[in-house]
């Protein structure tokens, strides 16, 4: 994929690769939210620390992005764009907003709505994306009624504890006029490419399963939080999603990149959606 930078009006940076159509697309997605995992978990963290530390991640990550030249899709809540607005505007500008939510503990009535206004007045950028909290099911004509054009809450894999959607569609697919872009697993043994599968899988073990992905369904869908990296020694998360963190993820992060580049347009949801003719603008 070409790294050169492309300026546009008012001398906005743009990472977007022209889609080089030989190669497979690469959606790399971050969910920017008020940190509150910590509390499942007895920290007793207040909305105030919460908020912080998801902006201090969502920071970090912003710098390692722009380091590495590739563009992004945050799903962001609308409650960390609130108490965030520069850091919001300063995503618009090279990456895509979607949408995560008003507030990521909860979705009630009229939320699908007011965080895509919320979001768009914010960003001056047009949000036709949504992704669930913990990547639980939204109804679609509720979505498609909030204006949304896609949602990637699906992840096609069985998770103990959690869910198990071994049952669901593994790739893009409409749900009503809904496009639905899951989460990335591998063919046949729906191994997850998720954020605890990059921190805990060897990278060689990781990197193959995705080139699995690429091959076979010509794209791969992988997403991580802001959060993760930021040092977490004293989040009291438990070991399995506090290491490896903060500049140890921010390496691992960076290698992947560089291994990624020569195999696939590393995009936005929209711009590979609008690309595949699906997206109406």
């Amino acid at each position: 994929m070409t790294r050169g930078l492309a300026r546009g009006g008012g001398g906005t940076v743009s990472y977007h690769p022209r889609l080089v159509t030989t190669l497979p697309t690469a959606l790399l997605s971050f969910d920017v939210e008020e940190f509150d995992s910590p509390n499942e978990h007895g920290a007793g963290w207040p909305i105030a620390k919460q908020l912080e530390q998801g902006a201090i991640g969502w920071s970090r990550t912003l710098a390692l992005l722009e380091s590495l030249e590739i563009s992004a899709t945050f799903f962001t809540t609308a409650a960390i764009a609130n108490f965030s607005p520069q850091l919001l505007r300063k995503s618009a500008a090279n990456h895509e907003i979607a949408s995560h939510g008003f507030n990521h503990a909860t979705l009630d009535a009229g939320d699908l709505a007011a965080s895509r206004r919320a979001l768009q007045a914010l960003s001056h950028q047009e949000v036709l994306g949504f992704r669930r909290a913990k990547m639980q099911p939204t109804d679609a004509t509720e979505l498609l009624a909030a204006g949304y054009q896609y949602d990637s809450s699906i992840h096609p894999v069985w998770l103990p504890g959690r869910y198990n959607n071994r049952s669901l569609p593994r790739t893009i697919h409409r749900r009503s006029t809904l496009i639905e872009v899951p989460a990335s697993a591998t063919p046949a043994l729906r191994l997850p490419l998720f954020w605890l599968a990059f921190k805990h899988y060897p990278q060689g073990l990781y990197r193959r399963c995705v080139q699995q992905c690429l091959q076979q369904d010509g794209y791969v869908n992988l997403y991580f939080h802001p959060w993760e990296f930021i040092d977490l020694s004293q989040s009291k998360l438990p070991k399995y999603m506090r290491t490896p963190c903060g500049e140890e993820l921010c390496d691992r992060m960076s290698a992947f990149v560089e291994w990624l580049r020569p195999l696939a347009n590393i995009t936005t949801f929209t711009h590979f959606l609008t690309a595949k003719g699906m997206l109406s603008r």
